[in-house]
């Protein structure tokens, strides 16, 4: 019977692990079809408004099947919204217009090492100092990914932007794993279908759609000497990088942990960093590739030396699920 269960149990990690990889590389594309669309004449805040309506859109059925959750979660459904939808893709999106897609990117993963600033801090939950660590190592490779020996050569305000998406990407992590380990855990589709209407009603009031220039879409923008339908981009950002992204993101999370998850999704940065420098011609120096490099592994670090839940005492990098597995063959 144990065997079965590891076995069930196992299943489901290495599901959960397949579905975080496809989110991590269906969220990689979005900047790169974003950016020719800003380019061509587009307001950043209108292609996250064209991106987050169209995706609400879809899923639209979805919110109607699961109308219930409106009453038993609507705290949930308003933060994952606010923060996980709205949030990170409009501060995401801006960055992107005055800064390099995979800088961006890789500011905005500080937010494994803000998740461990939640857990310590908020949680009150112990962090070991390989955890620490990961911070330290994070902090360090985001100096030399934005070279600050140069007096900071980034546009300060698109570094402030990505700091922003780093600030609600930790809501999306955090929101994500709400109720998880509840018999009555919300359907994850559901809570995904309502943030994405309740981040279009924002952005509408924010981005104010109805003073878009809609013949944009109707030409060819260019990327990087190639010309590509608008309609093809904006296709490939609501369908694939916004709907199947944050679909196989949310359920990766529920199946193991927003920890684990989020060392997936740092894979995102480098499938982001890639496509911009092959499609978009946005060259790294070689110690932002370094950097960029520290970055990732001090995100890794962080994530994987995050404490279980209901953990009183720090658990060793990579100690998560060994302790799991412990307590699994225990019981």
């Amino acid at each position: 019977m144990h065997t079965s269960e590891s076995s069930r149990a196992g299943g489901g990690k290495g599901v959960g692990l397949g579905l975080a990889l496809v989110s991590a590389l269906a969220f990689g594309g979005s900047g790169v079809a974003a950016k020719p669309l800003i380019e061509a004449g587009l307001d950043p805040l209108h292609v996250v408004w064209l991106r987050v309506a169209g995706a609400a859109l879809v899923m639209l059925p979805l919110a109607v099947r699961h109308r219930a959750l409106l009453r038993s979660r609507p705290a949930l459904l308003a933060g994952f919204g606010l923060l996980g939808v709205a949030g990170v893709q409009a501060f995401y999106f801006a960055s992107i217009s005055r800064i390099p897609v995979g800088v961006a990117l890789l500011v905005e993963y500080l937010a494994p090492a803000l998740v461990l600033g939640w857990v310590r801090f908020v949680q009150r939950r112990p962090v070991t100092r390989a955890a620490a660590l990961g911070v330290v190592l994070a902090v360090g490779g985001l100096a030399c990914v934005v070279e600050v020996w140069s007096g900071l050569s980034f546009d300060a305000l698109g570094l402030l932007l990505a700091l922003g998406a780093a600030c609600c990407q930790v809501g999306y992590f955090v929101l994500s794993d709400q109720g998880s380990d509840s018999a009555e855990a919300p359907d994850p589709l559901g809570v995904i279908a309502f943030g994405l209407l309740v981040g279009t009603a924002v952005l509408t009031a924010v981005a104010r759609p109805w003073t878009m220039d809609f013949s944009v879409l109707t030409r060819a923008a260019d990327m990087n000497g190639t010309p590509v339908a608008a309609g093809l981009l904006l296709g490939w950002i609501v369908l694939i990088a916004t709907v199947l992204a944050y679909v196989t993101g949310v359920v990766s999370v529920r199946r193991l942990s927003p920890a684990i998850a989020g060392v997936v999704a740092c894979l995102e940065a480098v499938v982001a960093t890639v496509l911009a420098w092959v499609l978009l011609g946005e060259h790294l120096s070689a110690p932002q590739i370094v950097g960029g490099t520290v970055v990732l592994l001090g995100a890794f670090i962080a994530q994987s030396s995050t404490p279980a839940k209901g953990s009183v005492e720090p658990v060793a990098a990579g100690g998560t699920e060994s302790r799991l597995s412990a307590r699994e063959n225990a019981a």
